[in-house]
């Protein structure tokens, strides 16, 4: 299985950025406002309660993930709706590009998506015309255990993992969506330590750019990270 969402890309280059940065709380805000909307209880919806993980990963405050999750039952009474929506495109080097978005204004986020691609070598496509190219599975980042590789790979066969990499700081194990459920909580009975879970896209194949181009490319990925309704992007990189 190949592909991957862009932090694998560049989280390394970004960690300290992205801890100071003053949009991230407003990204997650609107990610657990997405999936409050099936339901405001954590215990009943899971999707919620891994938006709102991520959250705390961040550090984000309990009253900001309150509103954010009023915001999306509808309780705040501000009439605004926050909905996700998927744009697709290219980058430099042809680098296919798939950008989620939570927002309640589509015509900004349309155009702000679309204006940091065609500032920065890239260009918005149809929708159906990059999408092809990807898979949706759950996918979990697994905290690097002090256990034996074999065993390891047994563990993630065992809790339905449809395939699973090493990377320089975990263990990344896709499974399929309708079991990210089963598979999050059979890894944690097992010991290991589930840093993060999410409903992600993965690439069917990938393809490689040069160094020149991967600039380029880093340089748009920074420029969409920018805007405050861009909540993820995938892309078919090796």
């Amino acid at each position: 299985m190949s592909g991957h969402s862009k932090w694998s890309t560049i989280k390394h280059k970004k960690a300290a950025l992205d801890a100071k940065r003053s949009n991230v709380f407003t990204k997650l805000a609107k990610d657990i406002s997405v999936a409050a909307r099936d339901g405001g209880d954590p215990d009943m919806n899971f999707k919620l309660r891994m938006a709102m993980d991520r959250a705390r990963s961040a550090n984000m405050p309990k009253d900001n993930m309150e509103r954010a999750i009023k915001a999306g039952t509808g309780e705040n009474k501000d009439g605004k709706i926050i909905e996700e929506l998927l744009y697709e495109g290219y980058g430099p080097g042809q680098v296919a590009i798939l950008i989620k978005t939570a927002t309640d204004n589509k015509n900004r986020t349309l155009g702000e998506v679309r204006n940091a691609l065609n500032k920065n070598g890239g260009k918005m496509v149809e929708g159906g015309s990059v999408s092809w190219q990807f898979g949706q599975f759950g996918i979990l980042e697994i905290e690097k255990p002090q256990m034996n590789e074999d065993e390891l790979e047994m563990i993630f066969i065992e809790a339905d993992a449809k395939d699973y990499k090493e990377n320089e700081e975990n263990w990344v194990v896709y499974t399929e969506v309708p079991n990210l459920q089963k598979t999050k909580e059979e890894l944690e009975e097992a010991t290991l330590k589930v840093v993060n879970a999410s409903i992600g896209y993965v690439a069917k194949d990938q393809i490689s750019i040069d160094e020149v181009t991967y600039e380029k490319y880093e340089k748009l990925l920074m420029a969409l990270d920018e805007q405050d309704d861009v909540v993820d992007i995938f892309d078919n990189l090796e």
